[in-house]
């Protein structure tokens, strides 16, 4: 049996490909809990300093599979079943590294809410973005609405939502929605170059770093700096900011270790 997504760790980061190109990567229950567990693991793993998430075959991800989806169920286990879906966007956001996605051909529907969960976004350039579920007569789910909406203006959610335009990669861009471009070649190589700032760069820090932006919105200007306060002073104790300082001083790259 093929497995739904592939898992490859390679130097400080962790390969997730969903394996379902036949189903042009549409979140079955099993990919999405193998996605949740593998993005745990991740999390989890010392070695490992960031996560590129990718599909493989034609598309990114088209969304929930609809296929095993079942319009008579019952309102307790249509609510079940999307808390247990929803889970994984969650679940991104909640990571304390960064997850990097590599888009390619479309992301579309739950697969549009994976790219805006994640920390950043690098796109083949023909790739389209699209908030498909209008067209099945549903409601975006996986956090869309909010996603969306702390991205672009409301006019402008309301507009992709309802009208289920296919965004492009470029228009992305503008919105600052998709951090590079990818104009040629494989999008997770381009991904991995991205990524480099990621790797070299101290983790703890990041960890702190996605956390504060993640909730900047929750804050008042006041609570905001006593946040960063906080976090400033847990920083100064890590062995990565004294080496930071020393490299600075020696003129030298810092070699940070999470420590």
């Amino acid at each position: 049996m093929t497995e739904v997504l592939k898992v490859d760790k390679k130097g400080k980061i962790a390969y997730l490909a969903m394996n379902r190109p036949d189903k042009l990567n549409s979140l079955s229950g099993d990919l999405v809990s193998s996605l949740i567990s593998a993005l745990k693991d991740a999390d989890r793993d010392d070695d490992i300093k960031t996560v590129i998430l990718s599909g493989e075959g034609k598309a990114f991800c088209a969304g929930g599979d609809i296929d095993s989806m079942s319009p008579g169920a019952g309102p307790k286990e249509m609510m079940d079943s999307m808390q247990e879906t929803a889970a994984l966007t969650k679940t991104i956001l909640d990571m304390n590294k960064f997850v990097v996605t590599a888009v390619h051909g479309f992301a579309a529907g739950a697969g549009f809410s994976l790219a805006l969960a994640s920390d950043f976004v690098v796109a083949d350039k023909n790739t389209k973005f699209i908030s498909s579920f209008r067209n099945i007569g549903l409601t975006p789910d996986l956090g869309l609405i909010k996603l969306l909406s702390d991205n672009v203006p409301a006019q402008v959610a309301k507009e992709w939502i309802a009208s289920g335009k296919r965004i492009t990669a470029d228009e992305m861009l503008e919105k600052g929605i998709v951090n590079k471009v990818s104009e040629g070649g494989n999008v997770v190589d381009n991904a991995t170059e991205f990524a480099q700032f990621i790797v070299e760069g101290p983790p703890t820090s990041n960890r702190f770093v996605k956390y504060l932006v993640n909730h900047a919105s929750e804050f008042t200007h006041d609570s905001s700096i006593m946040q960063e306060n906080m976090a400033q002073s847990l920083m100064f104790q890590t062995e990565d900011a004294k080496e930071g300082i020393q490299a600075f001083v020696e003129k030298r790259s810092p070699n940070f270790t999470g420590k």
